[in-house]
């Protein structure tokens, strides 16, 4: 597997793509944290929310897809899109096919959560189901040799890194002076953008990242050297729980992240319970994951800092949700440490 060139991952690069998007994706708001639990367990830490969970479509996956459609030659556009996602992201690129009047066909796997099936049809996509075990790359794949469709691919690429780049942009932004920013990481397409933008802005302040124990193939790949594929994963977190890390995202990742830490599912269960009573925010198990980290394995770096969390999506049907509360419920002393 080759390097990733990642020289055209420049701050004027991502702040020109960061303009060309802002007609059509929202500046999500920026929040301060008041809760007096969250604040004591953290020694006084000043802490901000980038609620990317407002976006179109739910999550920022909006900001990457739209960005990988608007730099698709015209002469590829009639045949229209594809994609392959447990969920956020077929949403996503079905979404920013219409924005474009293109059609999307998007593959899915018959255990994606029913909300984010119904989402993805409902942004115009046509949803090809696969059974567990199918490969739905090598269906997408398919429509893209035998119909002509473009690939949106759900993290990598230097389109995606530059879209998902204006959350970091705005965050910088909203709250000059952040200490340090945690982000969840999945494939590595969010945390890619949100670490170079800021790192271009503000050398200064760390970029923490967090992996679910069960789906760590960045921590894997950060201390091999190189991009590794897991054999399987096992988490909650389903948005965060690709099995590979690929060249740019990891390039990236290894250039411009601090740290990546890993949590249990018992923990993103914990801070999703706290994100409900202390936040008021009702979002899915990755932005769990974000708490989780930063109230057990980083702690001691953002302690008494002026700190960013991206609350990155919210597409969780309630069922489940009500379901990871009640696990997370007899862990939450533990992760808040008293």
């Amino acid at each position: 597997m080759s390097e990733a060139d990642i020289s055209g991952v420049t701050l004027a690069a991502m702040q020109a793509r960061h303009a060309e998007l802002a007609a059509h994706v929202m500046r999500t708001p920026v929040v301060r944290l008041t809760s007096d639990r969250l604040t004591k367990a953290l020694d006084g830490a000043a802490l901000w929310a980038k609620l990317e969970c407002f976006q179109h479509t739910g999550t920022f996956k909006a900001r990457g897809a739209l960005s990988v459609v608007s730099a698709l030659p015209k002469e590829r556009r009639t045949a229209g899109i594809t994609a392959a996602s447990a969920g956020n992201h077929a949403i996503a690129a079905a979404w920013a096919a219409r924005q474009f009047g293109l059609s999307a066909k998007v593959v899915m796997q018959n255990t994606a959560n029913p909300l984010r099936i119904a989402r993805a049809r409902a942004e115009g996509a046509e949803v090809v189901m696969r059974d567990p075990g199918a490969p739905t790359f090598a269906e997408a794949e398919r429509l893209v040799r035998d119909e002509g469709r473009s690939f949106v691919h759900p993290f990598e690429g230097i389109h995606t890194t530059l879209g998902t780049a204006g959350v970091g942009i705005e965050f910088l932004q909203d709250v000059p002076g952040l200490e340090a920013v945690v982000v969840a990481v999945g494939g590595g397409g969010l945390i890619s953008g949100v670490a170079a933008a800021i790192k271009a802005m503000n050398p200064a302040c760390k970029v923490y990242g967090v992996e679910p124990e069960g789906a760590d193939s960045m921590s894997q790949s950060l201390r091999a050297g190189h991009p590794v594929t897991l054999e399987k994963t096992h988490t909650i977190a389903d948005s965060l729980a690709p099995p590979m890390a690929l060249p740019m995202g990891f390039a990236l990742t290894s250039a411009h992240v601090d740290r990546v830490v890993t949590v249990t599912d018992d923990q993103i269960c914990a801070g999703l319970v706290l994100l409900a009573e202390e936040a008021r925010l009702a979002v899915e198990p990755a932005v769990g994951a974000v708490l989780a980290a930063a109230l057990g394995p980083l702690r001691g770096q953002l302690a008494g800092g002026r700190i960013g969390f991206v609350v990155c999506g919210a597409n969780i049907d309630a069922v489940n949700l009500c379901r990871f509360y009640e696990r997370g419920m007899p862990h939450v002393v533990g992760l808040l440490g008293h």
